[in-house]
């Protein structure tokens, strides 16, 4: 009788070590130091708050989104959701939403990168900002 009992305990104890953690973002952790000088023609929709553009970077592009004049937030373009697919989520026209349109239809905020609609469970990934309002240079790091 132990011998049973001690085998369904292995086998017990195998299957649970197999088994995906759930609450654990698997989106890729990678390097990022950027620096924009937002004078320049290529950053202008960034010039006033609402604005938004893509640059490269990360994991799967970057999306920059000017909140207010001296705040901006910095989110990895790679969806949370299924991160071992190679997809990226873009802003919608209402510019406020990105949308994983491709694999699962998640969608995030832009002001934050929380979801919006599932089933991503996990916000996109942010990075951190500063920003040099006397020579309108923007930072983005992690």
């Amino acid at each position: 009788m132990n011998r049973i009992a001690f085998i369904i305990c292995v086998v017990i104890l195998f299957c649970n070590a197999c088994k995906e953690d759930d609450s654990i973002n698997r989106v890729p952790s990678v390097p990022v130091d950027i620096t924009l000088s937002l004078n320049l023609p290529q950053w202008q929709a960034i010039n006033s708050p609402g604005g938004w553009v893509y640059v490269t970077g990360g994991s799967r592009g970057i999306i920059i989104y000017r909140l207010s004049q001296d705040d901006f937030m910095a989110m990895d373009r790679h969806c949370p959701y299924e991160p071992q697919e190679f997809d990226r989520v873009d802003v919608l026209e209402n510019n406020i939403i990105a949308e994983d349109s491709l694999n699962c239809g998640s969608k995030f905020v832009l002001t934050d990168g929380s979801v919006t609609q599932g089933p991503a469970v996990f916000p996109l990934t942010t990075y951190q900002t500063t920003f040099n309002g006397t020579i309108n240079q923007l930072r983005i790091f992690n």
